[in-house]
This record gives C-alpha cells, sequence and structure tokens, in this order.
C-alpha cells in the first residue's frame, strides 16, 4: 500500500461524505448538509489529506492562525487503514506546516480518547464548547 499524503488536493463533499461515513466521527458531522460540508472545507485554513491512489482514506482538517493555535477539527482515517500509522502521519504533516511552537488543539470523539495520550496529546480539562446559544 503506497499512499500519498498532500495539502494541495482539493476534496470534494462526496468523498469527504464518503471518508466520514466510514468513521466514529459519521455522527458527529452535518454530512446531510452538504452547503455546510462545502463551507466546512472551503474555508479550512490547512487540510492534509492521504491518497490510496483516487481513494481518500484520511484527512486532517485545521483551522489554524500557523504561528500561535492550530484548532483540528477532523482527524479521520477510514476504517480499513486504521492503525497503520496514517493518523499520527497526518497530525505530523500539519505540524511541520505550523510554527514549531504553535500548540495543535483538538476535541476527540469518545471512541478516540485513548487514541491521543497515545500520540503525545495531554488531556484538558479546562476547554469549554458552546452548543451556540449565549447566556449575556
Amino acid at each position: 500500500m503506497e499512499l500519498t499524503y498532500t495539502t494541495k488536493k482539493l476534496i470534494s463533499v462526496e468523498s469527504y461524505v464518503d471518508l466520514i461515513s466510514s468513521t466514529s466521527l459519521k455522527d458527529r458531522r452535518p454530512l446531510n448538509d452538504y452547503e455546510r460540508i462545502e463551507q466546512m472545507l472551503k474555508n479550512a485554513s490547512l487540510t492534509v489529506t492521504a491518497w490510496d491512489g483516487n481513494e481518500l482514506v484520511g484527512i486532517a482538517r485545521s483551522v489554524t492562525d500557523f504561528a500561535y493555535c492550530c484548532y483540528v477539527s477532523d482527524l479521520a482515517v477510514r476504517g480499513k487503514y486504521q492503525k497503520k500509522g496514517i493518523g499520527k502521519k497526518l497530525l505530523q504533516i500539519t505540524k511541520d506546516n505550523i510554527h514549531n511552537n504553535a500548540k495543535i488543539i483538538l476535541l476527540a470523539a469518545p471512541q478516540a480518547e485513548e487514541y491521543y495520550p497515545h500520540i503525545g496529546f495531554e488531556k484538558h480539562n479546562a476547554a469549554f464548547v458552546s452548543s451556540g446559544v449565549f447566556v449575556i
């Protein structure tokens, strides 16, 4: 299996949906809202992808300022390709494209909580997530 990793290849909404549908993120993304997915792909600051020929097998999609912080909003690897180091490689390429001292931040899907400490992430208990409603 010879995979190609790139930050240059455009991803179609269909390829993204097909990939995410094969992972534990399938219930955590608006996969039926193609317009929203298109905006998610278009407005990401950095997208690293892994390809097996023409098949998208992995993605690390991030929003970043490239200097201080990088929020990895998607890290997904197609099921049959998992446990082969692809996710780790996607994160390494992400890190290689931002400042050496920039922090990588992410929210783990429940099924992936044990994965991130294994590759060097520290759990942080002071993170907050909004449901979109603020009390002001």
